[in-house]
């Protein structure tokens, strides 16, 4: 199988947030977060580079580098429909086979997971990807701020399928565990099955959205990365960001 020919790439950006409010617009010398996190999607070069906006302030600072903005009803409770909602308004004539979700509080990503995210679904029986990474600090392994996923992946590959995902100690015998990286690939017919679906039991459990797609029998393929993008959920996350992000001196 050969990957998507067209995917567009759509950040879901709103300025509520529980730890730390307006998060996307904090500055980030001298640019608001979301512009950055818009720049490294467009740095990824997999295709057309969209934000989903819940208000006309993030829509504005989009606009104002030249970047593709959308409005979204504000009341959407993820960032799914959301991306869905701004596939729809700017496609009507479904030319994009696949769509890359990307958080909008990612601004020092590499690039390069945006591309991996896409590889799974060179599979054709996948229906979403997304990314993992193997657990090397012991207590990852049992904080439940940290997502683990389930996967089955043969010794040496790159590219397994998730058997679940949670936030409890993942044991039973030998072997790797896995930090569930969130970006997520849907091919288009699959995005609209997901969000058409009702939160499953599991998910409304562990709060976990992507556990909607597993108990609906739909296949979530993983692509294993080597690294984690740093999101900012609080204050010292957005200084760490804005230490990373800090312009190089000379040429």
């Amino acid at each position: 199988m050969s990957l998507p020919k067209n995917p567009v790439v759509i950040i879901p950006a709103r300025l509520a947030a529980t730890r730390l409010p307006g998060k996307i617009l904090a500055d980030i010398h001298g640019e608001p977060m979301i512009v950055h996190v818009w720049r490294r999607a467009v740095e990824s070069s997999i295709g057309p580079v969209v934000v989903a906006c819940a208000e006309k302030e993030i829509a504005e600072a989009v606009e104002a580098v030249g970047g593709q903005a959308v409005m979204t009803d504000p009341r959407h409770p993820s960032g799914s429909d959301r991306i869905f909602e701004a596939l729809s308004t700017i496609d009507g004539a479904r030319s994009y086979d696949a769509v890359v979700n990307v958080q909008g509080d990612l601004p020092a990503i590499d690039p390069a997971l945006i591309k991996a995210v896409l590889v799974p679904l060179a599979d054709g029986s996948v229906d979403i990807a997304t990314l993992a990474f193997e657990i090397m600090d012991a207590e990852e392994a049992t904080n439940p701020n940290v997502v683990k996923a389930v996967v089955s992946v043969a010794p040496g590959e790159s590219i397994g399928r998730a058997l679940n995902f949670t936030r409890v100690a993942v044991s039973g015998g030998e072997g790797p565990l896995y930090h569930h990286v969130g970006l997520y690939a849907y091919r288009r017919s699959a995005l609209e099955r997901f969000v058409a679906l009702s939160p499953g039991v599991l998910e409304q459990r562990e709060k976990l959205e992507q556990l909607r797609a597993i108990e609906a029998g739909m296949v979530v393929g993983v692509a294993l990365v080597d690294t984690v993008p740093p999101g900012v959920d609080t204050p010292a996350d957005l200084e760490q960001a804005r230490a990373m992000l800090e312009p190089k001196d000379g040429p």
